[in-house]
C-alpha cells in the first residue's frame, strides 16, 4: 500500500510515491521491498528478518533512518511481539511488514487524523502515538485488579492465588521495557542527525518521548504495587504462621504438667499412697482440670490467645 501525506493519508499508486514531492508512505512486504527498494534511493542494503527483530530501536545512517518495530501484543503482552521493520529519509517513510501490523496502524492514522500543516514529522508522531493508545486504560485496569487482590488479602482470604498477581507483573515490566525503547527511538528521532525534519517539526517527537516517559513512570509505580501486595501477602502468611505457632506452644504448655501428672502416677511404685485411695482417680483428674483451666485463663489474661 501507498499514501501520500496531505491534510490526511491519500492511497494512490507506487509511481505517485516516487514521482511525487509531497512526503509519502509505503508498506511492502519483505519480498516486495527487495524487488524496489532501488527505486526509494535511500542508499541501503535493508533485508529485514522478522526472526532477526528483537526490539524496538532506530538507527541514523548516511542517507536515511533505519530501525524495527517490537510491540507487545497488548492482547497477549508476554506472548509474541509483533515486529516489522522501516526506513525513511526526508522524503518518506517505508514500512517492511510480513504480517498486517504496520498497515493496521497507518490505517487507524489515516481513519483518524486530518493535520492542517502535514508532513513526514507530524505522520510519524500520531503513527507512534497510535503504537500507546489505550495503554492508560490498560493501566487503570490492571491497577483495579491489584486493588482487588489488595483487598482480598486484608480481608484474610486463604485461597487466594498469585497467579494473576504474576501475570500483571510480567505485563508491566515487558511495557516498561517497550517504553524504554520507544523513548530511546524518540530521541535518535529528535536528534534529526540526518536533518531529515524542519526544525520547528522536531519538537512532535519530543512530545512523544515526554508521553512515553509517563507511560514508564506508570509501569514503574504498577510494577512497585506488585511488590508490594506480594510483600502483603508474605506478611499475611507469617501472621498466620505465628498464629498457628502460638496456638501450638499454649496447647503443649498446657499438657506438660499433665504428662508429669501422668508420668508420677504411671510409675506405680509399691508405697505410693494415692494408689489405694478411693479418691485418687477423681481428685488426679481434678487436678488436671484446674491445672489446664487455670494456664487457659493466664494465657487469656497475656492476651496469647
Amino acid at each position: 500500500m501507498f499514501y501520500l501525506i496531505e491534510n490526511t493519508l491519500k492511497e494512490c499508486l507506487a509511481e505517485d510515491c516516487i514521482k511525487n514531492e509531497r512526503p509519502y508512505v509505503a508498506i511492502l512486504t519483505p519480498e516486495e521491498w527487495s524487488r524496489g527498494q532501488s527505486l526509494f534511493d535511500m542508499g541501503i542494503d535493508l533485508e529485514p528478518l522478522t526472526a532477526e527483530i528483537h526490539n524496538t530501536k532506530a538507527e541514523a545512517n548516511i542517507d536515511s533512518l533505519t530501525g524495527t518495530f517490537s510491540i507487545p501484543d497488548r492482547n497477549d503482552i508476554t506472548g509474541d511481539d509483533l515486529q516489522f521493520a522501516f526506513a525513511l529519509d526526508e522524503r518518506g517513510v517505508v514500512f517492511i511488514d510480513e504480517g498486517n501490523t504496520a498497515q493496521q496502524i497507518v490505517s487507524e492514522v489515516r481513519r483518524t487524523k486530518r493535520w492542517r500543516m502535514p508532513g513526514l514529522a507530524r505522520f510519524l508522531y500520531d503513527f507512534l502515538n497510535n503504537i500507546i493508545n489505550g495503554d492508560l486504560a490498560l493501566m487503570e485496569k490492571y491497577e483495579k485488579e491489584l486493588e482487588a487482590i489488595e483487598r482480598e488479602l486484608l480481608n484474610g482470604e486463604d485461597k487466594m492465588s498469585l497467579t494473576r498477581l504474576n501475570e500483571i507483573r510480567g505485563d508491566v515490566l515487558d511495557l516498561r521495557t517497550h517504553y524504554e525503547q520507544l523513548i530511546d527511538m524518540g530521541e535518535v528521532l529528535e536528534e534529526n542527525e540526518n536533518g531529515f525534519f524542519a526544525a520547528e517539526n522536531v519538537r512532535y517527537f519530543r512530545l512523544f518521548t515526554n508521553r512515553v516517559e509517563r507511560h514508564k513512570d506508570i509501569a514503574a509505580a504498577m510494577r512497585d504495587y506488585t511488590v508490594q501486595i506480594r510483600d502483603l501477602y508474605q506478611s499475611q502468611l507469617d501472621i498466620k504462621q505465628n498464629r498457628i505457632m502460638t496456638i501450638l506452644t499454649v496447647v503443649t504448655t498446657i499438657f506438660m504438667p499433665l504428662t508429669l501428672i501422668v508420668g508420677w502416677y504411671g510409675m506405680n511404685f509399691r508405697y505410693m499412697p494415692e494408689l489405694n485411695w478411693k479418691l485418687g482417680y477423681p481428685a488426679v483428674i481434678a487436678v488436671s482440670v484446674l491445672i489446664a483451666v487455670g494456664l487457659l485463663v493466664y494465657f487469656k489474661k497475656k492476651k496469647w490467645l
